[in-house]
C-alpha cells in the first residue's frame, strides 16, 4: 500500500467524540499542532503558524481515546495522512484528516499512567463523573477512602483508581509525582 504514514506532536484541540458504529466503535477529535522555532534576533522562541488535524480512531483505539484524552492534553499521534476537498456552498475546501494507528501522551511535557484494558472491563474506559462511580468503595476520596471497609478498592501503584479511567480535572498525583518535592529537598 502506498499510505503516507505521519507522526505529529501537538494538542488535543476538541474533546474525543466517540459512537458506535455497526463495526465497531468510532472517536474523532480536532488536533492541533504548532511548530516553535528559536528567534536569533529577539533571543526568544516564537510560535508559527497553528495547523489543524481531525484524528479518526476505530475500534478498540477510539474506546480507549475517549476515556483516556481531554481537551488541551499533549500528545503523539501516528497514522495515515488523508488530504480530501470537497465543495460547500460554492467554495472549495481542503481537510486533513489523519487515521489514527497509535495515539499517546506526550511525556516530554508531563506523567501518564498506562492502565492495561482487560476485555470485558469497559468501565476502565468510562468517563470520570458516571453516577455509578462517585463515591463508590472504588473511590479514594470517597466515604469508605482507600484504608476504610472498602479500602480493596484504593488507588493502585499509578494514583489511579481501580474501576474506571481518570481525566484531567480528578487525576491522582503519580507515584513519582508525589515523591518529587521530597526528592527536591532533599541533599
Amino acid at each position: 500500500m502506498n499510505d503516507t504514514l505521519v507522526t505529529l506532536v501537538g494538542n488535543a484541540a476538541t474533546g474525543v467524540e466517540f459512537r458506535e458504529t455497526a463495526t465497531g466503535g468510532m472517536a474523532r477529535f480536532r488536533f492541533a499542532v504548532t511548530p516553535r522555532r528559536w528567534d536569533r534576533e529577539k533571543q526568544l522562541w516564537t510560535d508559527g503558524h497553528t495547523s489543524f488535524y481531525t484524528v479518526w480512531a476505530w475500534r478498540t483505539l477510539a474506546l480507549n481515546l475517549s476515556g483516556s484524552v481531554s481537551v488541551g492534553e499533549p500528545l503523539v499521534v501516528h497514522g495515515r495522512l488523508k488530504v480530501r476537498e470537497e465543495e460547500r456552498e460554492g467554495q472549495r475546501r481542503t481537510f486533513v484528516d489523519i487515521e489514527a494507528v497509535a495515539v499517546g501522551h506526550d511525556l516530554t511535557r508531563g506523567t501518564s499512567a498506562f492502565r492495561r484494558v482487560m476485555r470485558g472491563e469497559p468501565a476502565l474506559t468510562a468517563r470520570v463523573g458516571s453516577a455509578d462511580r462517585a463515591d463508590g468503595p472504588d473511590d479514594p476520596d470517597g466515604p469508605d477512602g482507600p484504608d476504610g471497609p472498602g479500602g480493596a478498592g484504593g488507588p493502585d501503584a499509578s494514583g489511579g483508581s481501580r474501576g474506571g479511567a481518570e481525566r484531567s480535572g480528578s487525576r491522582k498525583p503519580t507515584v513519582r509525582q508525589k515523591m518529587a518535592p521530597e526528592l527536591v529537598s532533599a541533599p
